[in-house]
């Protein structure tokens, strides 16, 4: 069965752009992976089984950590990360923001409205 996937359509003069779901993602994690104390990436804190379920489809499709609501006229981000010991966690999440949210519109050309940053964790390494 083939996956459905989502994709930002941005018109243009001679046709349309389609940007996948899963292109934005990979900005999102490839930027935030920059960010000084940034230690990794997780699944995220779901508070339901279908949130489970939703959640394990997008790690088998390389959006670990990432959620992305595209249905507004601006993006909403959320990424779920785990932070380094020793670092300010406030700081990181808001250097984290600014990453993603100007990797993605430089990239993309599409609006970021919002960029959720949820720690889950703090690793010792």
């Amino acid at each position: 069965m083939a996956d459905s996937k989502e994709y930002m359509t941005l018109p243009e003069e001679n046709g349309s752009i389609n940007i996948s779901e899963e292109v934005i993602a990979a900005i999102a994690v490839g930027a935030v992976r920059e960010v000084e104390g940034v230690s990794g990436m997780m699944t995220s804190m779901g508070n339901s089984v279908t949130d489970l379920v939703n959640n394990r489809k997008n790690a088998q499709k390389g959006a670990k950590g990432v959620k992305i609501d595209m249905t507004g006229t601006a993006l909403a981000l959320d990424l779920y990360l785990t932070v380094q010991y020793g670092h300010a966690i406030p700081e990181v999440a808001e250097n984290a923001q600014k990453a993603v949210s100007s990797a993605v519109e430089a990239m993309t050309g599409c609006p970021v409205g919002t960029v959720n940053i949820h720690v889950g964790g703090v690793t010792l390494a």
